[in-house]
């Protein structure tokens, strides 16, 4: 018949267990690799700024940016220290309705007329174990206010044709569209904006 073990032995038992899946973790959690430092840019036919709404409660419209421009200077070895800048072309809305696309292009939402680019400067990043917290100032209509998005880290690696460095990230974040003077119709239509990101970057020669 087996003795049960010594409390002391297994706890001992918990504890290398635990540092070993901690060690794992870590060793796993946002390994870039060889991937090198320096600057990289969006992979346009993989990058993707859409958003969502509530809609009077009835639906949550799905819209997106077709046009936009975005550059990582990455940092490997001090991840915090890497830094995001996209411009939208705000006349690049698109709802899938034509008709909605021009209201929202017109002087009551996204004014493109005055205001043809959005911008999203990178302020802090905070690492974690699989992506972090980046915070930048979205500019829209000419309003500049800081917003922060939760990142996942997808991979590290090699474009499997070109064979440049690339790597690949998601993101998510609220924003309240009223602060930047978007808020027509609310609370009718609702006023907070879920933010959905997915985005390729590649090294730049």
């Amino acid at each position: 018949m087996l003795k049960p073990l010594p409390i002391f032995s297994r706890a001992a038992i918990v504890a290398a267990g635990l540092s070993s899946l901690a060690l794992a973790v870590s060793a796993t959690a946002l390994d870039l690799g060889d991937t090198p430092a320096g600057n990289y840019e969006v992979e346009k036919t993989h990058a993707y700024i859409t958003f969502f709404y509530d809609h009077q409660g009835y639906s949550k419209p799905y819209l997106r940016f077709r046009s936009f421009d975005g550059t990582l200077a990455l940092d490997p070895s001090d991840l915090a220290a890497s830094r995001v800048n996209v411009t939208i072309q705000t006349s690049s809305i698109d709802s899938g309705v034509d008709i909605f696309d021009d209201h929202l292009r017109g002087s009551g939402f996204f004014d493109v007329e005055n205001h043809p680019e959005a911008t999203f400067s990178t302020t802090a990043f905070s690492p974690s174990d699989d992506g972090g917290t980046l915070t930048g100032d979205l500019t829209l209509k000419g309003i500049t206010k800081p917003v922060t998005l939760d990142v996942t880290f997808n991979k590290a690696g090699k474009n499997f044709r070109s064979k440049v460095p690339q790597v690949g990230f998601s993101a998510k974040g609220v924003i309240k569209r009223s602060d930047w003077d978007l808020g027509k119709y609310a609370p009718a239509v609702g006023d907070e904006v879920t933010l959905l990101i997915e985005a390729e970057f590649q090294k730049t020669k």
